[in-house]
């Protein structure tokens, strides 16, 4: 008997948009996601659209204080995380975003070389 399973697919909560300009121009990145704990970052199984990310050595990692000058952008849509394997995502790194909405403790970068992203 071949092993089935099912998934929902969907866009997740994207009410960190501050609006509809560039969702089509998102960039595709590889997620690196041994860098992601399971706890903190995907305690759901997925890691959450508007998720931020910044990219280190050619692979996207999570946001936090000590790497704030290699931000690349936010993760526009949830990523389903099954396994170890690395996961190409969708990257957000142009438009307008509203940091309230954005998951976990956000507050947005002052060095951001990788994005046009205004922060409202």
């Amino acid at each position: 008997m071949p092993r089935l399973t099912s998934e929902a697919f969907g866009g997740g909560d994207q009410s960190w948009l501050g609006s509809s300009h560039s969702i089509a121009n998102c960039r595709t990145e590889t997620l690196d996601i041994s860098a992601f704990t399971k706890a903190t970052h995907y305690p759901d199984g997925y890691i959450p659209s508007g998720t931020p990310v910044c990219k280190t050595g050619g692979v996207l990692v999570p946001l936090t204080g000590d790497n704030a000058g290699d931000f690349a952008g936010h993760v526009y849509t949830d990523q389903t995380v099954a396994g170890a394997a690395d996961l190409p995502v969708p990257v957000f790194y142009h438009g307008t975003v509203k940091t309230a909405r954005v998951p976990g403790d956000f507050t947005a970068p002052t060095a951001q070389p990788h994005t046009t992203i205004v922060y409202i």
